[in-house]
């Protein structure tokens, strides 16, 4: 009886000390979890835009500001202007090869790489920023533009738009068609096509740059994003007339561009606040430029700009030649054509919808 009493406790001694050693075990994971989950990153994100530019500029300030406040500190951004690191158009190409984690441009900027990118920015009048929002984040969008760019090493995200814009700055007065021909401006992506088929002439130039060709007769004409943008530049001070509605962009939709190496190395609750403060930012530029291009273009009219509208024979024309080149364009290119042939299809239920709906309410408001 003694001899088992020995056993039996000799076998509680074992037990527990096993129990003890699972708990040490435990204990030894557990400490090391929160390591691993406290590991900070410190990332770099190149932008197309002059440093602190009202709007875009404003916005990847702010996301780099939500990223960190939202992880605690674990993830930490360095914004950097267009040429701090690299020229504003060269954005796409410093992510993918990794001289930055993060880049925050335009789309149609990279169109002569990424002949699709032009399809998620902005569609001669096309898409507004909410039928653009709808197509990409529930219309099968997004999945397209990361079969895109995923071949050069980018996952994209939306992170910002501007709602419709203006025509632009003109030196001279557009009665006709006739008035474009021979016309120079600053104008990028789709639009710049339609100007060049109508026998303008298209010059592509970052923001920092505009003001000046426009002053000294470089251009004759350029369009920026719109009355808050444009004040900002002090286009109003270069040219003669101010002309809507802006045909070529009817919305403009920035990216989030990330390295898909370094974006593998967030652990998932980071690349979920990634996300979450892009489409923060997605939809807070937009009332942003809402609510600043009015008061802009209050201003504007005090100030004694000449605001016009383009002619309809212009605008008709504009609108023909616009369809044209956009189906040029995507047939031109594989990747650009299936993103087109499901866009369009999409973007024409959209467009039935506010046709019926919206249009109206416009109309008699």
């Amino acid at each position: 009886m003694k001899r088992r009493q020995i056993l039996a406790a000799a076998g509680v001694g074992i037990a527990a000390g096993a129990l003890v050693g699972c708990k040490e075990e435990a204990g030894a994971a557990d400490a090391s979890k929160p390591a691993a989950e406290a590991k900070t990153f410190n990332w770099k994100m190149v932008t197309s835009w002059p440093k602190n530019f009202p709007g875009v500029g404003v916005g990847a300030e702010r996301f780099a500001k939500l990223v960190e406040q939202m992880s605690n500190g674990r993830l930490k951004i360095k914004v950097y202007a267009a040429g701090e690191l690299v020229p504003a158009l060269e954005v796409f190409d410093a992510v993918s090869r990794g001289t930055a984690e993060m880049g925050h441009g335009a789309p149609y900027y990279w169109k002569g790489k990424v002949p699709a990118a032009q399809f998620f920015c902005a569609l001669p009048f096309g898409p507004n920023a909410q039928e653009m929002n709808a197509w990409l984040h529930y219309g099968g969008g997004i999945q397209l533009w990361e079969e895109v760019y995923k071949p050069y090493g980018v996952l994209p995200m939306a992170c910002g738009a501007t709602g419709v814009q203006t025509a632009g700055w003109f030196n001279k007065e557009i009665n006709s068609v006739d008035d474009l021909k021979g016309l120079k401006m600053r104008t990028p992506g789709l639009g710049g096509e339609v100007l060049t088929k109508v026998g303008g002439t298209v010059v592509n130039m970052p923001a920092g740059e505009i003001f000046t060709a426009l002053q000294t007769g470089t251009i004759d004409a350029t369009e920026w994003i719109g009355p808050y943008n444009d004040q900002a530049l002090g286009l109003h001070k270069a040219a003669k007339y101010y002309y809507t509605p802006g045909w070529q962009e009817p919305n403009v939709t920035f990216e989030l561009d990330i390295n898909l190496k370094a974006w593998e190395t967030l652990p998932a609750d980071l690349q979920a606040i990634v996300r979450a403060a892009a489409r923060d930012v997605n939809g807070d530029m937009l009332d942003d430029y809402n609510a600043k291009n009015m008061e802009s273009m209050e201003q504007l009219k005090k100030d004694g700009v000449d605001v016009r509208r383009l002619p309809d024979e212009v605008l008709a024309k504009l609108k023909e030649v616009s369809a044209e080149v956009v189906d040029a364009t995507a047939a031109a290119d594989p990747a650009a054509q299936k993103v087109w042939e499901q866009q369009k299809a999409y973007l024409a239920r959209l467009y039935e919808y506010a046709e019926a709906n919206e249009k109206d309410i416009y109309a008699i408001r």
